[in-house]
């Protein structure tokens, strides 16, 4: 039998009979697919969010915690807390517990830490869990949710129960794709589980559409790609080229705006703009 991680023990937090509302604006990002691009488009939508005033939180709930890695402003040590204490029957740590400061003012961390190996514990964990083990993080999230503007939610690259819980929890969800074959091929199945959670779950949810990465426009597969996509679901905003800078800065913890070139304060534009679309949830 495999050990459980050693959690760090809490005091109970009393019930409380009035939950607060959630006037935060909850969007989840996912796709089943890795390598779309997911956790470096939440990077910049985070700078450009807290740029435009937003108080933001975002909840790093994909077990390999890359985007923990380049947003937490000091680097995390093995026994930090982070979204697997929020979520594991073993932990009474609350979302407040976990925050952790981020690069840039104006932002809250809820991390994955990178290496620890909770977050796939608590995930098996879950499958086997009894009621309510789909909305764990809906609960946390109310006792926090009015203390922000916006929270943004990285979300694994699989539709297991984690993603499942950030469905659960939140009131948008935007499906982060590449203009590329398989991605096109992986919304139907994305939809249906969106469709499913919806039904099940969350019937507040919205589906707002796409946003698009790696763009490569210049070749005949991408353009028809792209065209295939929009035929399915709703393009946000303009899509994001393919171009070295826009993982060279999150790697460095920098904006693209603070990056020093044209290239770089013209691509900010496009998550400057994809923001005020999310935010105000149309076009």
């Amino acid at each position: 039998m495999r050990p459980s991680p050693p959690f760090r023990s809490l005091p109970e937090t009393p019930a409380m009979e009035v939950r607060p509302t959630m006037p935060a604006d909850i969007i989840a990002f996912c796709n089943q697919k890795g390598g779309v691009g997911k956790t470096t488009e939440t990077f910049h939508l985070t700078d450009a969010a807290a740029r435009a005033g937003k108080r933001v939180l975002v909840i790093d709930i994909d077990p390999q915690g890359n985007l923990s890695t380049v947003l937490a402003a000091e680097s995390l040590a093995l026994d930090d807390l982070g979204v697997a204490d929020v979520l594991s029957d073993s932990s009474g740590a609350t979302i407040s517990d976990t925050v952790v400061p981020c690069i840039w003012p104006g932002v809250d961390l809820v991390p994955t830490v990178p290496g620890n190996e909770s977050l796939a514990y608590v995930r098996d964990q879950l499958v086997v869990a009894g009621a309510g083990r789909e909305r764990r993080l809906r609960d946390a999230l109310e006792t926090v949710a009015d203390q922000y503007d916006v929270i943004l939610i990285d979300c694994p690259p699989s539709l297991d129960l984690l993603t499942i819980n950030a469905l659960v929890a939140a009131r948008k969800v935007v499906v982060v794709s590449q203009s590329a074959l398989f991605s096109a091929n992986g919304l139907a199945r994305l939809r249906r589980t969106i469709d499913a959670v919806r039904r099940s779950y969350n019937a507040d949810l919205r589906l707002l559409g796409a946003v698009i990465n790696l763009h490569e426009n210049q070749t005949i597969a991408g353009r028809e790609q792209l065209i295939e996509i929009a035929a399915s679901i709703d393009i946000l905003g303009d899509p994001v080229p393919k171009r070295v800078v826009i993982k060279d800065s999150m790697e460095s913890q920098t904006s693209l705006k603070d990056w020093g070139t044209t290239q770089a304060r013209s691509l900010w534009t496009i998550y400057r703009d994809t923001v005020e679309i999310l935010i105000d949830g149309e076009q």
